[in-house]
C-alpha cells in the first residue's frame, strides 16, 4: 500500500512540475540576446556593450567606469576559447531591482588565459526586448 501511495504521488508530481513550468517563458530568446551581447564583449567593445545593454544596467554604471570595469577584470583573460549553457533561471523580482521579467543564465567558459569561468549574465525584458542587465565573472 505504500509502495502504491508513493508511486501515485511521483506520477502526481511528474505530471505537475511540467505544468508549473509551462508558465516561464522561453529561455531561448534572451539566451540568443545574451549571447550576442557577450561576444561584443568577447571582441573587445566594451562600450558598445554598454550602449546595448539594459536601462536598469546603463542607470547603474556609466559607459566609461563598465570599460574601466572590462578592461580590469575581462580583459586579462584573453581571447573566450569555449562557452556552455549551464542553466537559465526565470525570475520576476531579483534584489535591488524592480520586479519585472528576467533570466539569470550562467555560461561555463574557457578563455586562454583562464581555464575554468563562470559568467553569469542577468537578462531584463526592456521595452520588449531582452537586454543585459548584469555581469560577472568569477
Amino acid at each position: 500500500m505504500r509502495l502504491r501511495t508513493a508511486l501515485v504521488f511521483s506520477i502526481i508530481l511528474l505530471m505537475v512540475a511540467p505544468a508549473a513550468r509551462a508558465a516561464d517563458p522561453d529561455s531561448a530568446p534572451a539566451i540568443q540576446a545574451m549571447i550576442g551581447w557577450i561576444h561584443q564583449i568577447d571582441a573587445g567593445q566594451y562600450g558598445e556593450s554598454w550602449d546595448a545593454s539594459s536601462t536598469l544596467f546603463r542607470g547603474t554604471i556609466s559607459r566609461q567606469k563598465w570599460i574601466e570595469a572590462l578592461d580590469g577584470t575581462r580583459k586579462p583573460l584573453g581571447p573566450m576559447t569555449s562557452r556552455h549553457i549551464e542553466s537559465a533561471d526565470y525570475r520576476r523580482s531579483l534584489p535591488g531591482a524592480p520586479d519585472g521579467e528576467y533570466f539569470v543564465i550562467r555560461f561555463g567558459a574557457t578563455f586562454e588565459r583562464k581555464e575554468s569561468a563562470v559568467e553569469t549574465v542577468t537578462a531584463m525584458k526592456d521595452k520588449g526586448a531582452w537586454k543585459a542587465a548584469g555581469y560577472f565573472i568569477q
